[in-house]
């Protein structure tokens, strides 16, 4: 018979509808970019990067900042130090996240400067369409009479070109990884003058880790309240993306941390560049600017270099009007429903205290949720097994005649009220759920190294306490699993034995491997998505035993 087949081909075709339509009516609006029309006079941000593989090199930035004049910058959350040449952000240290687990010493770098292996920076200027203005550029050294500035106290920068231009630059940082930069110019110059603001960051990706995972890594943005999102390779040497936008955010978005320009609420130029291989470059350039004899203006740029922090990025969503911030963490397709799940793991860790034991917390709850679904679906399949009496005996009976043999299964459901189908519902619900799960654990910067229990030490990394460790010799990395996806094996193969046996043979070998080839996939994945797989399997179990004595089922 291949009712079973039947159910679970309606099962894999019911997914791909739930989401195709979760993606299309529900899902985080995404568009390819649309190049704009050439604006003031094709005037764009400079180049800073097209020779930026000449500056690589393997010096640590400790040696290269002691190489130039600078300001120290530190709150709690991040320390570093802004070179006055240039006024140049390169570098910046995450003072909260150790690049490995255990290890306080080193810290997640994330902006760096030239001579390093990953030169990395932000830079804002002036440019002026009229060459005889001289303005400040990537060369030039602003003075001051500060050393270091905090969250409470601003620092201050000028720097005069001789002939009644001048620019005091006021540079702040919140608690958090927002700096704010507020230039006041000011024309004493005798005639008036116009000038366009931009602001851009410059990277070299060479030799920066890459990770393989579902998360996006490499330019993100939210312009127009439009989620944008490119890999570096989508953006061709000397081919730039240029395309204007009124509000939003530019960003090099890596795993659990990016680098993101804020662009002010008016019309802006945006640009992002490959200028030679490794090297890209993201930037705005800003509205004109025209500056009368004897008068001054201010311009207001915004600068976030840190954390994916989900709270904190709505915070600054809500208190600080940035469009969409939350986006810069891949959701992925199930925003609806990964958000929340964030929120509620984290709401479950704040009364628990331990990442782990909130997402078993959260299986369960999960479980408790899909009960009267999972207890019809459960109903259906223990009358199911009850019949395998009678299902063999229609097949000795009509032998090799499979339309006899449907005809009469179709009769026997129908005299004994089952619904061979009732089980996809529940998979169809999982689905969604497992994906959102999945993605929690991948990109909630939360998770990064939270520990469980025993050797578990990182929530968001394959199970460490692997084959070759237990059996001390050496196992090829595709099948060297560790102990937590065996256990999830088990409690699968456990379950599929509580099952109605499929009556095609090949039908049974497949569903047979199954369990085998989920332990093997699951063993690439965070440990914490396998936990709570396993939890789910146990508590299915649990709750199958219990429908199979109440039906009399041995």
């Amino acid at each position: 018979m291949k009712d079973e087949l039947k159910s679970l081909s309606l099962a894999v075709i019911l997914s791909f509808i739930a989401i195709y339509t979760v993606n299309h009516f529900f899902g985080v609006k995404t568009t390819l970019y649309t190049p704009s029309s050439v604006s003031e006079k094709n005037i764009s941000a400079p180049k800073n990067i097209s020779n930026l593989s000449d500056q690589t090199g393997n010096k640590t930035s400790d040696i290269v900042v002691k190489e130039d004049t600078r300001i120290s910058f530190d709150n709690s959350n991040i320390s570093g130090s802004i070179r006055l040449k240039g006024a140049r952000f390169d570098n910046l240290m995450l003072k909260k996240y150790n690049t490995l687990i255990d290890d306080d010493k080193n810290k997640v770098e994330l902006l760096s400067p030239v001579k390093t292996k990953n030169p990395y920076f932000a830079e804002l200027g002036w440019l002026s369409l009229d060459n005889a203005i001289s303005l400040p550029n990537s060369n030039t050294v602003w003075k001051t009479t500060s050393s270091s500035f905090t969250s409470g106290s601003p620092a201050i920068l000028t720097w005069d070109n001789g002939n009644g231009l001048k620019i005091i630059r006021k540079i702040s940082v919140d608690e958090n990884y927002l700096f704010t930069i507020t230039d006041t110019v000011e024309n004493m110059t005798g005639e008036e003058i116009d000038i366009f603001p931009y602001a851009l960051v410059s990277r070299n990706v060479k030799n920066s880790p890459q990770n393989r995972s579902v998360v996006h890594e490499g330019i993100s943005a939210v312009l127009n309240g439009i989620l944008k999102e490119f890999k570096y390779a989508d953006i061709k040497e000397n081919d730039n993306e240029t395309f204007d936008a009124k509000s939003g955010w530019i960003a090099f978005s890596d795993r659990y941390w990016f680098t993101a320009l804020i662009t002010p609420d008016n019309k802006n130029k945006i640009t992002f560049k490959n200028n030679g291989k490794n090297n890209y470059q993201i930037d705005y350039l800003g509205q004109r600017v025209i500056i009368p004899n004897g008068e001054a203006s201010s311009y207001t740029y915004k600068l976030y270099s840190g954390a994916k922090e989900i709270k904190l990025l709505d915070k600054y969503t809500k208190e600080n009007n940035v469009p969409k911030f939350d986006l810069a963490v891949d959701f992925g397709w199930y925003y609806f429903l990964t958000k929340p799940f964030f929120y509620i793991l984290d709401f479950l860790y704040s009364l628990l205290g331990n990442m782990g034991w909130a997402i078993l917390l959260f299986a369960a709850i999960l479980r408790l949720l899909m009960f009267p679904i999972a207890n019809k679906s459960f109903e259906n399949m223990a009358k199911m097994k009850s019949i395998q009496p009678k299902m063999q005996e229609i097949r000795e009976k009509y032998g090799d005649n499979q339309m006899l043999i449907q005809q009469a299964t179709m009769e026997l459901y129908k005299r004994e009220k089952i619904n061979p189908a009732s089980g996809c519902l529940p998979m169809l619900i999982q689905i969604p759920v497992f994906f959102s799960l999945y993605k929690v654990l991948n990109i909630a910067i939360e998770i990064r190294h939270a520990p469980f229990i025993g050797w578990i030490k990182d929530l968001s990394a394959p199970d460490p306490l692997t084959l070759s460790k237990i059996l001390h010799f050496y196992v090829p990395s595709f099948l060297d699993i560790g102990l937590w996806p065996i256990f999830m094996g088990l409690t699968m193969w456990f379950q599929q034995k509580l099952n109605p046996a499929p009556t095609n043979n090949d039908q049974a070998k497949m569903f047979a491997l199954m369990p085998v080839f989920f332990t093997f996939m699951l063993g690439q994945f965070a440990s914490g998505l396998v936990i709570y797989w396993t939890l789910s399997n146990i508590l299915s179990i649990i709750q199958q035993k219990v429908i199979m004595h109440k039906n009399g089922v041995k």
